[in-house]
């Protein structure tokens, strides 16, 4: 059996740190998903621009296929904030699992500007929550506290995909 998980939520969650040791205690593959933005959104979000859906629709379908074309399974980070990219990414991986890594739009917004070396600026936390919409109560979802300290964000998510 194949387990696909995407670890999701708004910049500054923790999806590269948690992802990574989800897919070390899973024994899987990381995606990491940044690192598949095209460079016209990395360059649109360095410059303090949000990215609209149609920035997003190849990238999100670039993903699907990453995801697909790893049967055994894979984490992927990836913030999915609408509900319409976390049902893209389920076409392209029937039965994905979603942790969804939950932060207050205050929290996000310091961790994001003590950063070092990262493209996505401070600025566009703001637009992240007005994007997200709350994954809570769909299928295969789980939700973590995100303030905790990472090894309990870790055996929280591990524990509620096992459940």
């Amino acid at each position: 059996m194949s387990t696909h998980v995407v670890v999701m939520g708004v910049a500054g969650c923790g999806k590269s740190a948690v992802g990574a040791r989800l897919a070390q205690a899973l024994g899987l593959p990381l995606v990491e998903g940044d690192s598949f933005h095209p460079a016209a959104n990395i360059e649109k979000m360095s410059r303090g621009l949000p990215l609209d859906d149609s920035d997003r629709a190849g990238w999100l379908d670039t993903l699907g296929r990453e995801l697909a074309s790893r049967p055994h399974g894979a984490v992927l980070t990836c913030s999915a904030l609408k509900r319409a990219y976390r049902e893209r990414l389920r076409a392209a991986a029937p039965g994905l699992r979603f942790v969804h890594l939950a932060l207050t739009p205050q929290q996000a917004l310091e961790r994001v500007a003590s950063r070092k070396d990262h493209f996505y600026p401070p600025s566009l936390v703001d637009s992240q929550f007005a994007a997200l919409q709350d994954p809570a109560g769909e299928p295969g979802v789980v939700v973590v506290d995100a303030s905790l300290p990472l090894d309990e964000v870790v055996a929280a998510a591990l524990r509620d995909l096992a459940a």
